[in-house]
């Protein structure tokens, strides 16, 4: 009996002394990143279980938490980049109301014009205006150029991003090879264990993942669409084809050879190649903020700007032309002015089919023949029928039937165009005979012929040019879009900065023709102020995908009050998504952190149960002792 206790005893305190060891090792990483607490949990052993032994150490983890932790992760990585980088572009803007924000340089120049208009022969009035006009395109220059910044310090991170997530892919691969080959009795196994957790939780701030663990312990990593990044010891290989600083023309393409910036490929361990961006595989993280930032949020805020700047532009020398019924009672269609029409000044048809779904139609002249084609996003209505048609280059000697049997040609049949009975030579009548019935009609005019014609004889004057090629802004896509980037390139015009009295003095009749009338500027400031135009679908400011009618000093208005409030709802959105996270950390820590008070208490109570052994030890030893004495 003596001998059993001596037995049972030595166990036990074997048992305890390791039970010990690991609440030990617990204590000590109490504040250590990633460790999971251990437990070590003896099992019966001996006749009739009367014995015990050491069992196997194991973590205390809680799966569900653990997973809920990797979302919660990815959503945080992805809401604090995406809060970031829009506080950042409102900032680009300034503030609303300051003298040097964008609303406040345009009001500026609107005063400018006023003033102007009011007192047309002081000299120092008109130099405000051309000072207060270059203030406004640097300005918008200004913010167009940190919207470009920001995309191409995305690009670097994305690069960075997807190095890493390679680094860590290869460190898993690693990770699983040595845990497949531990025993399960391995003190190191719980170690590798919480290293792979912790490359698996680092990991998901990157690209929203689903780890699955196999039947020998190793883990394989799937994105949450499907798409696996590691199977066991074989990870694929993640590259970013990175293209360095990006411009306005630099935008995303399913087609990597004619995409303007980088995408991201992995190759599996077999050598197929999946592109991530183009399968849509990442919708979480880091990564997948970068993403949406570079090439969606950041472009609609450069085609603002763009939009911004032409509206701002042709506003000065163009002609707003909009449909009319025809007074004569023929009913079907519009009458319409288009004197003037340029490459670039489209022409907004508004259909109505039977249903009563309403739709636009585009035409886009062009001098090139044939005209190149025009994707519908970089018109005013992305969801528009765009159709492109050549006419000749405006001027004395062109022929108005060329340009109107160039547009008859271009809707095809069911509408027949035509002049316009007692309007203008360019004015034109279209009527619906059998196709869609026409609901408007409407288009922007350009009413100067190059940026030299400064003179003229109309209200308009070329104030602001593309200072690329210090070349006339149409709209034309001859040669590629000239809107976008014109936000960079608006810049006014030398011609008139060289000719200050051109901003007012107006030759020929109609509008005046002394330089002390106040006319052109008073209509150039109502162009701005007063005159609806279109702006496109693209840049968002409606809240729906339609284009947008309003002023161009509301545009101004539309355009910071948009990014204000899309900053304002990221900062929100990060901030709930933050306690989430900081939830789902308390959560996992309950059940799988260290907790000094618990492990102290365990330890108490195993150096009590030590005593206790060793008393039995004692006892037995004494009673053998007393045995050998007889």
């Amino acid at each position: 009996m003596a001998l059993d206790a001596f037995s049972t005893a030595t166990a036990g305190l074997r048992v305890t002394q390791a039970q010990i060891g690991v609440v030990s090792q617990n204590i000590a990483n109490v504040g250590t990143a990633g460790y999971v607490r251990r437990t070590l949990s003896p099992v019966s052993s001996g006749t009739g279980n009367a014995g015990v032994a050491t069992g196997t150490i194991g973590r205390a983890l809680d799966a569900a938490a653990l997973k809920q932790l990797r979302s919660e992760t990815s959503g945080a990585s992805y809401t604090s980049l995406m809060s970031k980088t829009r506080s950042q572009l409102d900032t680009l803007y300034g503030r609303p109301g300051d003298s040097t924000a964008l609303d406040g340089v345009f009001n500026s120049f609107t005063l400018s014009l006023q003033t102007l208009a009011a007192n047309p022969t002081s000299t120092a009035a008109r130099a405000t205006v051309l000072s207060a006009a270059n203030d406004i395109a640097t300005r918008i220059g200004s913010a167009a150029n940190g919207v470009q910044a920001l995309r191409s310090g995305l690009e670097t991170q994305l690069d960075i991003d997807t190095e890493k997530a390679n680094s860590l892919l290869a460190q898993l691969a690693k990770l699983n090879t040595r845990i497949v080959a531990a025993s399960a009795g391995d003190p190191s196994r719980p170690d590798l264990e919480d290293q792979r957790d912790q490359a698996l939780t680092s990991l998901s701030g990157l690209i929203d993942i689903n780890a699955v663990t196999q039947s020998d312990g190793s883990v394989s990593v799937l994105t949450s669409s499907g798409v696996t990044l590691l199977d066991r010891s074989d990870a694929a290989s993640l590259s970013f084809d990175r293209r360095g600083t990006l411009s306005a023309n630099a935008l995303y393409d399913p087609d990597p050879s004619q995409s303007g910036v980088g995408t991201i490929v992995a190759t599996t361990p077999g050598g197929g190649k999946i592109d991530l961006l183009a399968s849509g595989a990442i919708r979480s993280g880091s990564i997948a903020a970068a993403i949406e930032l570079r090439d969606t949020v950041l472009p609609q805020a450069q085609r603002q700007l763009d939009d911004l700047a032409a509206g701002l532009s042709r506003a000065m020398s163009d002609r707003l032309a909009t449909g009319t019924v025809p007074t004569d009672g023929t009913k079907g269609g519009f009458d319409i002015d288009l004197t003037g029409l340029s490459a670039g000044n489209a022409l907004t048809l508004t259909v109505q089919d039977g249903s009563g779904t309403q739709r636009n139609i585009i035409l886009v002249p062009s001098y090139q023949s044939p005209p190149p084609a025009i994707p519908a996003g970089n018109t005013d209505d992305a969801n528009a029928t765009v159709i492109p048609f050549t006419i000749p280059q405006p001027g004395p000697g062109r022929d108005p039937a060329t340009v109107r049997d160039a547009i008859a040609a271009a809707l095809g049949g069911g509408y027949s165009v035509s002049s316009a009975p007692g309007g203008a030579a360019g004015a034109m009548r279209i009527l619906s005979t059998g196709g869609a019935t026409l609901v408007a009609a409407s288009a922007s005019v350009t009413q100067v012929t190059s940026s030299s014609d400064i003179k003229g004889s109309t209200t308009q004057i070329p104030l602001f040019v593309d200072g690329a090629s210090a070349a006339l802004y149409t709209g034309s896509f001859d040669g590629g879009s000239q809107l976008t980037g014109f936000a960079q390139r608006i810049a006014v015009n030398p011609a008139v900065v060289g000719s200050a009295g051109s901003l007012v003095g107006i030759t020929g009749t109609g509008a005046g023709s002394s330089t002390g009338d106040g006319t052109r500027p008073q209509a150039l400031y109502s162009a701005l102020t007063g005159t609806q135009r279109l702006f496109s679908s693209s840049s968002g400011i409606s809240g729906i995908d339609a284009p947008t009618r309003s002023s161009v000093a509301d545009f101004v208005q539309g355009v910071i009050s948009v990014q204000g409030a899309a900053a304002a709802a990221a900062q929100d959105l990060d901030e709930g998504q933050s306690i989430a996270l900081s939830t789902a950390q308390g959560r996992f820590a309950s059940a799988s952190g260290v907790n000094i008070d618990e492990e102290m208490s365990n330890l108490i109570a195993l150096q009590q149960a030590y005593a206790a052994n060793a008393r039995v030890l004692t006892a037995a030893r004494d009673m053998i002792d007393t045995l050998l004495r007889i």
